[in-house]
């Protein structure tokens, strides 16, 4: 048993100022949807380059809309990874339509574009990918493809808000952007979700589908045009929202320092599979939600459970992103089956998320290091 504090794998920070703005919106009255969403809506729009954006209630939702913003339904293909939370191939199967599960690159995590390409079918309507751990995909590659095919994309940015590619910030470009500000997140709402949108047009039709499907008539009552959901954010996640975004760029840029001193002090023996740590000259474009390296079970004599509850009698937290979502009960009913995708399915039983958030500490760093080291020296094949 450790006699240190305890170490999550996640933490949210959470400064006096955000808290003291909560109790303001409590007193205030109006803590459902109101000016504060408004003013969190506002600065997430001028953080993407004047875009529109609508919050709603979780990222979840916010998929679910994008894919009904998209008129996608039954007959429908959607391509997405399988290297992914469960949310993306949910909702794809909640509105009716398939998901079609393509393999994902070992290192970066993020899709196979050849397999994009490959999966390709007159039933295609869009690509879902997700920036995994919040290192983006392809962009142009992305793009290229979809503009080909004439598919729309929705963006999984869950894991990657503050990312960017060459430059540019994902969600200030492209077509649809989902973010998402659950606590182990780079910014948190408590809980909470963002769209980004191209026009106008489409801000009015997600206000619709995130509250009841409702539209006003000229005098004043309600109609309804569509069985919407209701996803709408109240003001006192927006108002934490707000406090977090002004604060996104120094979470982040603190997530790569502590990045750079897990690569310089990993263990090498055995050797894990580290993750990609950002492209050339764009290392600044990966915002690092997440730091999961795979574990070498082939020369260990020891699983992951047994590692993961080795670290956790050290005081130190774990996860694991992802479980291989077509391996699932709900989608094995699709039919796929093992064998099918090797290297999402070789991250599914490797991979181990080890903490990381901005205010770990380097001192922090080197535990987790120490600890990895010595549970694979105990662990491993001599």
């Amino acid at each position: 048993m450790s006699l240190l504090p305890y170490l999550p794998f996640a933490r949210p920070t959470l400064d006096e100022d955000t808290i003291a703005g909560v109790a303001e919106v409590l007193r205030s009255g109006w803590i459902t949807t109101g000016p504060q969403v408004k003013n969190f809506e506002a600065a997430l729009s001028h953080y993407l380059d004047g875009r529109p954006v609508r919050a709603l209630n979780s990222a979840t939702s916010a998929l679910e809309v994008a894919l009904q913003l998209c008129g996608i339904g039954p007959g429908a293909e959607v391509i997405t990874p399988s290297q992914t939370f469960f949310a993306a191939p949910n909702m794809i199967a909640k509105v009716g339509a398939t998901p079609v599960f393509v393999d994902v690159e070992l290192i970066s995590r993020n899709l196979d574009f050849d397999a994009v390409e490959r999966a390709i079918t007159p039933h295609t309507r869009a690509i879902m990918p997700t920036h995994f751990a919040g290192l983006p995909v392809d962009m142009d590659r992305l793009y290229a493809i979809a503009r080909q095919h004439r598919l729309r994309v929705i963006e999984d940015a869950a894991l990657a808000i503050g990312s960017s590619w060459r430059g540019r910030r994902i969600g200030s470009f492209g077509d649809l952007t989902v973010f998402s500000f659950h606590p182990n997140k780079n910014m948190t709402a408590i809980e909470g979700g963002a769209l980004v949108v191209n026009d106008a047009t489409e801000a009015r039709e997600v206000e619709m589908l995130r509250f009841h499907g409702i539209t006003r008539l000229s005098d004043g009552a309600r109609d309804v045009t569509f069985p919407g959901g209701k996803f709408n954010l109240p003001d006192v996640n927006a108002r934490i929202g707000s406090g977090q975004l002004a604060r996104l760029d120094a979470f982040n840029a603190r997530r790569r320092e502590l990045v750079a001193e897990y690569f310089r002090l990993f263990p090498t023996t055995p050797s894990c599979l580290l993750p990609h740590p950002g492209y050339p000259g764009d290392e600044a474009g990966h915002s690092w939600n997440l730091f999961a390296p795979l574990l070498p079970l082939d020369r260990m004599t020891i699983d992951r459970q047994q590692f993961r509850a080795a670290l956790e009698a050290r005081g130190i937290g774990t996860g694991i992103s992802y479980e291989a979502a077509h391996l699932t009960t709900l989608f094995r009913r699709y039919g796929h089956h093992e064998g099918e995708l090797p290297n999402t399915e070789r991250i599914a039983r490797e991979t181990v998320t080890l903490p990381l958030f901005p205010a770990m500490t380097y001192a922090d760093v080197e535990r987790v290091c120490q600890a990895v080291g010595e549970v694979l020296a105990d662990g491993s094949l001599q």
